[in-house]
């Protein structure tokens, strides 16, 4: 796909803009990018990472593009108004949208691995990659999400892995009808829920998916998803927690951060431990196993490699306890990922602090009644819910549904709802309500900065336990 030229990423610091730039760099290619988060000052350690790497920033002002031989990607919310934008089509340069790229490197792979559905297609992700290296596999990862096995103090945001194997594991995504561009030789499909599109049109673009694969790994325990691997034609590989599946899950033993269950194969079985909570975890972990045995892993090395598995930044990770409250940071942003993160909080006892950020005035406005049933049914009397104002990072939104609407519509179900437009006063109050037992969770995606307000929050919590001494 690519042709060795020189690459500038408009929105580098992008989920999945960065693995990109990272992958390409490590290829070789020349990398430079820009981001309005760089030009803001927001998350100044994940630029940094980047120019570690040899790649080159320049401010969004037009400033970085100065050739026809540099071939300019942008992400999906870059608008053609933007000054590099604007340069790029003055100089006549190759332009690709960042699904473009990406596909062009995963279809030219030997072992295309994709990963679909609604929800957990970054954790899918991170726990094939993790298999696959652990077991001597040597594979390319791309991820939209930090993978805590490969971050350490030079790399702390790795979200992409470039190995010299076989394999190149990538999540998909379905939200802009990008899925379309890749042809997996193995495909995931996870799940199947109400996120970015309604969900006719997200029937066929999954079933298009996996109809390219040789081999699909299909989660029968997901409605939608099995509905949809009954008319898959090529060889389909069923997984589900507590039903009848190829590979299924039982006697589950949950902790407050872990998990263990049994892997049933056939007539074998497996004792898995999982270093990540919640059933919905037990289910991502079975498609990672039926995945890597797809791509030639003994079952049981891939039973024994995901006990390793650390885990993804934002991904129900604990950011620490202070005074006897625990503070979590959480993606969860459609109505399946909340409804996994609070069933999973409420099988052990203490009271949720809860702080959801919307990622977008659209997905708010489409996801409204769905997101009021995922709280109005799992939040209980005790807990308490804050919504700020939506994510807003500039250019052009209908803004004609709000946080305040939506909270309207939480309370008068009973939950204890309240919406504080401030971000930072929204963290405040709920710090300042906070007692010995309760959990804090921040949830919200497309904001990388949420991570750094659930410790600011963990701080706030600490501080008011001593006297604000």
């Amino acid at each position: 796909m690519h042709d060795g030229k020189p690459c500038f990423l408009v929105g580098i610091g992008g989920s999945g803009m960065m693995p990109l730039a990272m992958i390409l760099r490590a290829r070789g290619v020349a990398v430079a990018g820009s981001d309005r988060a760089l030009d803001q000052g927001r998350v100044p350690a994940k630029f940094d990472d980047l120019r570690t790497r040899g790649i080159a920033l320049f401010a969004q002002d037009g400033s970085g593009v100065v050739s026809a031989d540099q071939t300019v990607i942008a992400s999906a919310a870059v608008e053609e108004s933007v000054p590099d934008i604007v340069a790029a089509n003055r100089l006549g340069c190759v332009r690709a949208t960042r699904a473009q790229m990406l596909a062009g490197l995963f279809n030219d792979a030997v072992l295309p691995i994709g990963i679909a559905g609604t929800s957990g297609k970054s954790t899918v992700t991170g726990m094939i990659g993790w298999i696959l290296h652990a077991t001597g596999r040597d594979p390319t990862v791309m991820n939209g999400a930090v993978m805590k096995n490969f971050a350490n103090a030079d790399a702390p945001f790795a979200s992409a892995l470039v190995g010299g194997g076989d394999a190149f594991v990538s999540e998909v995504d379905e939200s802009d009808g990008s899925i379309a561009l890749y042809a997996p030789t193995i495909a995931v499909l996870n799940n199947v829920t109400l996120d970015h599109k309604p969900l006719p049109e997200l029937r066929t673009l999954f079933a298009d998916f996996a109809g390219k694969a040789r081999t699909t790994i299909a989660n029968v325990g997901d409605p939608e998803a099995a509905a949809l691997a009954a008319g898959f034609s090529g060889q389909v590989v069923t997984v589900a927690v507590g039903a009848a599946a190829d590979l299924r899950a039982e006697n589950l033993a949950p902790e407050p951060f872990a998990i263990g269950f049994d892997l049933i194969a056939g007539e074998t079985r497996h004792r898995v431990h999982l270093a990540v909570p919640g059933r919905h975890n037990v289910a991502n972990a079975l498609a990672a196993i039926g995945a890597a045995v797809a791509a030639g892993v003994p079952i049981a090395d891939a039973a024994a490699a995901i006990a390793g598995f650390a885990g993804l930044k934002r991904r129900f990770e604990w950011i620490g306890e202070a005074a006897g409250v625990a503070v979590i940071d959480d993606f969860g942003h459609n109505p399946d990922k909340i409804a996994a993160t609070l069933d999973t909080l409420h099988a052990f006892d203490g009271r949720l602090l809860i702080l959801f950020q919307p990622h977008g005035y659209g997905p708010l406005a489409k996801m409204r009644g769905e997101l009021v049933a995922a709280f109005a049914d799992r939040l209980r009397p005790a807990d308490r819910l804050v919504l700020p104002d939506p994510v807003y990072q500039g250019g052009t939104v209908d803004r004609a549904v709000t946080s305040a609407d939506v909270v309207a519509d939480i309370a008068a179900t009973g939950v204890d709802a309240r919406h504080i437009a401030d971000r930072a006063v929204a963290a405040r109050w709920i710090a300042g309500d906070a007692r010995p037992g309760d959990r804090i969770v921040v949830m919200g995606a497309r904001d990388d900065t949420l991570g750094l307000l659930a410790a600011d929050i963990l701080a706030a919590v600490e501080d008011g336990m001593n006297g604000g001494t």
